[in-house]
């Protein structure tokens, strides 16, 4: 009998856990362990952060459902891993701490044969001064943080109302910020509110960006076929925000925020301030700050995590030049390579490099997004990591054959703005691969066959039927299985 231990039950960990249960006997165990009791649809904080949906339509509790399948869970945050067992022999466990208001704060050590790493990332938010809820700016990263945002936002409208004008704000609040598509999102999303409620000549709306182009989007940017031509998402993307009255300021890495004022450097060496009344900000991502230790007690994270705190899996951390990477540096089965019974899926695991590429401002500030994982590859990596484990434990199976590299990996994203079935439109993109393929497609980077683009009320459909079939996909209601990742 296997037991196999999932951390984390967001996209990757929840879909990895729900393929384990389907795919082994019920004589091996599978637990998740997570800090929140709930799973979370995270794509559709945007609706919440701007009073469309209530908290409870994305989310739902996990308890019942794992209880249905046969999945144990913990409700807790994982802190230590031993990979090797302790110095009495014991297995290799993971060190939690329970979260749940009855056992709160106690420590526990679980012990497991695989370990799933799928924890997500850790808001950084303290990476820049005054960043973020409780501070100077607001998130969508969370439900909760959507639901005090579209707070501080209806008060905005409210004072619009009366005839004040406003700056609002969006954008990234860190220079390796990643997840610029959900700021994008949301500020299209503000933007039709206001334009719905004649109030566009009270709002003044600023977009900041660590995009050394804008439509970079941490993966280089893209040349999409629209139309039946080829635009870079550069053009796609500033026709959008010109589109909505949004003006922009790229190449920006923000370094403090103050009530009011933003702080940012440029790549051109600038030190400059904007000022805002609302501001939405995405802070940067780190790993969720687990420790490692071997049998003797000895601290080997470093052999398990790269320094940014992700999971080190089967890439290429040489650190060779920008210029020198290729689509076979990065992972295929995310499978640690100094213990081989841990995986890390989703945002957990650690990019060999950036896809966009560095760039350092006169004074070394790296403005550089970091390269996106969330969404689609979330939860493709949580499912092949879930059939590789099977097959490993079901029959024996040494040589993985089910793999997913970015490199040969497509993805699409919907951005959306409005709400309902006849008000709204959204930019829809596809790409493929995630990580452009010089070699196999040296004119574009990538298969313009599946890169695309379009924009209408078509794709804003699309982006509210996947809200409710990505939720009955993960409540786990009949022929769950057949919806794709």
């Amino acid at each position: 009998m296997s037991k196999i231990v999932v951390l984390g039950a967001g996209i990757s960990g929840h879909t990895a856990a729900a393929h384990l249960r389907r795919k082994l006997p019920k004589k091996h165990e599978v637990v998740v362990v997570s800090p929140s009791e709930y799973y979370h649809w995270v794509p559709s904080n945007i609706w919440v952060g701007i009073g469309k949906m209530r908290v409870d339509q994305v989310r739902f509790k996990l308890p019942p459902l794992y209880k249905r399948w046969g999945i144990q869970f913990v409700q807790a945050k994982a802190l230590e891993l031993h990979p090797e067992g302790g110095s009495n022999g014991e297995k290799s466990f993971v060190t939690v701490e329970y979260t749940d208001p009855e056992r709160k704060g106690q420590k526990v050590n679980i012990d497991y044969d695989y370990l799933v790493n799928a924890t997500g990332p850790k808001l950084n938010f303290e990476a820049t001064e005054g960043l973020g809820p409780g501070r100077f700016t607001w998130s969508v990263c969370t439900y909760d943080h959507a639901a005090e945002t579209w707070e501080a936002l209806k008060e905005c409208f409210e004072r619009m109302k009366k005839g004040e004008r406003l700056t609002l704000l969006f954008g990234t609040g860190h220079p390796g910020a990643t997840c610029q598509g959900a700021a994008f999102e949301y500020a299209l999303n503000v933007a039709w509110e206001i334009k719905r409620m004649n109030l566009l000549d009270r709002a003044e709306m600023v977009w900041l960006t660590n995009e050394y182009e804008l439509g970079d989007f941490g993966m280089g940017g893209a040349f999409i076929k629209r139309g039946g031509y080829v635009t870079p998402t550069k053009v796609f993307s500033e026709s959008v925000l010109a589109e909505y009255g949004i003006r922009w300021i790229k190449r920006a890495g923000v370094t403090k925020v103050e009530k009011g004022l933003v702080h940012y450097e440029t790549l051109e060496g600038s030190q400059l301030t904007q000022r805002f009344d609302f501001a939405m900000l995405i802070p940067a991502f780190s790993g969720v700050g687990m420790k490692a230790y071997n049998r003797s007690g000895e601290d080997i994270s470093s052999t398990l995590f790269a320094p940014s705190g992700f999971m080190k899996v089967d890439a290429d951390y040489s650190g060779k030049p920008f210029e020198e990477w290729g689509t076979e540096d990065w992972p295929e089965i995310y499978r640690n390579p100094a213990y081989p019974n841990h995986f890390a899926s989703g945002i957990a695991f650690a990019p060999p490099h950036p896809i966009s590429k560095p760039m350092k401002s006169p004074s070394g500030l790296s403005i550089t997004p970091a390269p996106p994982r969330t969404g689609m590859p979330s939860g493709v990596t949580g499912k092949i990591i879930a059939l590789n484990l099977a097959d490993m434990i079901i029959n024996g199976r040494t040589e993985l054959r089910h793999k997913a590299s970015m490199g040969r990996m497509g993805a699409a994203c919907i951005v959306s703005a409005g709400y309902g079935l006849t008000r709204g439109q959204a930019a829809t993109m596809t790409v493929f691969p995630i990580v452009p393929d010089w070699e196999k497609y040296p004119q574009w980077g990538r298969d313009l066959s599946y890169t695309v683009g379009e924009i209408g009320l078509a794709g804003h459909w699309i982006k509210l039927l996947l809200h409710y079939l990505f939720l009955h996909k993960a409540k786990g209601y009949p022929f769950w299985w057949l919806l794709p990742e």
